[in-house]
């Protein structure tokens, strides 16, 4: 399969390419500084801001036609909702919900004639579970699985799969971007919340994005995969006690487990 993937110079967008092309497809990986992918053993490399709609249409002239995309390509930002800069927050809502949008926009009318295609949209734990600090990257990835199942809905009957990822806490993950602290009221939440991960990744840590990369090579070749796929042990946890509580007992957990008492 020709298999096009945003954000591929490093983490799980490198991982992923890597382990595509191990297993024989033919993969495009993609990024907007294309000598961040001269690490990767894949068939091409091409430069795609998804933020940019002439970009998209110059990687997908230059890609062919495709077989499955991606959606991998994000940018992070924590801090508190109160003085969160909202042009820091537009900038993350055009990479990480509007730039998968603008790509699958472009590639579904060719995929709707010819009855196939596969939408792979990389989420998050935090795209199903909001936690304190990270409200604008959890409100991305909310909207992103938002547009994900609506569209699953639309586009399957077009013989088209969508599937979303959701990652937990995984290692090496994305390029980090300064956290807005915020007015110094919220220090004391950021000390409690600061390293919270360990808690749930046990004392083996964060595992790596290879993990991720199987479960999006699994969801691209096996079409009986379902429309969610949590990846890692503490993302099952949470998103399934998420699903069995209602919000105070969830609340109540949290805590418990987090030692959040603020």
């Amino acid at each position: 399969m020709r298999i096009l993937i945003t954000g591929a110079a490093r983490a799980i967008g490198s991982a992923t390419a890597t382990e595509l092309a191990r297993s024989g497809h033919d993969v495009i990986a993609t990024a907007r500084d294309v000598t961040l992918l001269d690490h990767l053993d894949v068939s091409r490399r091409l430069t795609l801001d998804v933020t940019d709609p002439g970009s998209i249409r110059s990687a997908l002239d230059q890609a062919g036609e495709l077989d499955a995309i991606v959606n991998n390509a994000a940018v992070s930002g924590k801090g508190p909702l109160e003085d969160f800069p909202l042009d820091r927050f537009r900038m993350m809502l055009e990479t990480n919900t509007l730039g998968p949008l603008r790509l699958i926009q472009e590639v579904i009318p060719s995929w709707r004639v010819r009855g196939r295609g596969v939408v792979v949209n990389v989420s998050s734990i935090q795209g199903r579970v909001s936690t304190p600090l990270e409200g604008p990257y959890s409100a991305c990835k909310y909207a992103l699985e938002s547009l994900s199942e609506s569209l699953h809905y639309e586009v399957g009957h077009f013989g088209i799969r969508v599937v979303i990822i959701e990652p937990g806490y995984i290692g090496t993950a994305m390029k980090p971007a300064a956290s807005h602290r915020g007015d110094p009221i919220y220090a004391g939440l950021w000390e409690q919340w600061d390293g919270t991960d360990a808690k749930v990744t046990g004392p083996g840590g964060r595992p790596g994005p290879e993990i991720v990369a199987v479960a999006i090579r699994q969801a691209i070749e096996d079409p009986t995969t379902p429309l969610r796929v949590p990846v890692g042990d503490d993302a099952e946890m949470v998103l399934g006690a998420r699903s069995q509580l209602d919000d105070p007992t969830f609340e109540k957990a949290m805590r418990d487990v987090l030692g959040i008492t603020w």
